[in-house]
């Protein structure tokens, strides 16, 4: 390969990962997306913020659901070095044998379409419409490796964006 063409394919490769980069950044910055009069919600249906919030905004309590011993505490320092607001580190209750299982409410929903990214959409996940907090839970369950890369996590955001994604669980609204 001439010393050209492997300028050539870093230029390239450098453009493609900037091109990520904004997607994700525009992704994250729509204040527009979902936006619906709040007079059509019918009543008693939840709100649903869909704004895709930055990790330092999304808060998250992790859980061990394997036979690994601490297998919370150094999952939720991964998270926390990535900047999300841990509040509790523990063991679940509940064997999960898939790679995690993310439970969220309303409030939510678009900080659990953040966390899904980070097992690059492996996770399960659970809507609660009773739940009233902004707080994920994150379920690490027996199949789970690691956290996916910076460069993993803006691709899967993409990926998961081109799918529609996040969307509004059944029988809620999005938040004017």
């Amino acid at each position: 390969m001439t010393f050209a063409r492997v300028r050539a394919l870093v230029v390239v490769s450098v453009l493609a990962v900037l091109a990520v980069a904004f997607v994700v950044y525009a992704l994250v910055d729509d204040s527009q997306k979902g936006r619906t009069l709040a007079a059509q919600c019918p009543e008693g249906w939840p709100v649903v913020d869909l704004t895709l919030k930055k990790s330092e905004d999304i808060k998250i309590n992790v859980f061990n659901a394997t036979d690994d011993v601490g297998r919370a505490g150094s999952v939720g320092s991964d998270f926390a070095n990535r900047k999300f607001q841990v509040l509790k580190k523990g063991n679940s209750k509940t064997a999960v044998d898939g790679v995690a299982v993310i439970r969220f409410g309303p409030q939510a929903v678009a900080s659990a379409h953040v966390i899904r990214a980070y097992f690059l959409d492996e996770a399960d996940t659970e809507y609660d419409p009773a739940r009233k907090d902004d707080v994920v839970d994150v379920i690490i369950g027996d199949q789970f490796k690691q956290l996916a890369t910076t460069t993993e996590v803006n691709q899967s955001l993409v990926e998961l964006a081109s799918q529609g994604e996040p969307k509004l669980p059944p029988q809620t609204c999005p938040a004017p």
